[in-house]
């Protein structure tokens, strides 16, 4: 019993204008996922703001005596 491995197109239509444009849509997308992958893996920066507008202006805390 022979097992199928695939499907081969001839040669005549790898060579056509339009199966070498999906190669390369097919290229650029799985770059662009692979980087995305990459940048997935890496911790979230965060950026620092200098300023009070991401600060409270009072203490929230159960102890309203302790330091900020």
């Amino acid at each position: 019993m022979i097992a199928p491995t695939g499907f081969l197109l001839p040669e005549t239509i790898l060579q056509t204008e339009w199966f070498s444009i999906l190669a390369t849509f097919v290229a650029i997308n799985t770059v662009i996922y692979v980087v995305l992958g990459i940048i997935k893996i890496f911790p979230k920066v965060k950026l620092q703001r200098r300023g009070g507008a991401n600060r409270r202006s009072e203490t929230r805390s159960i102890h309203p005596d302790a330091p900020v």
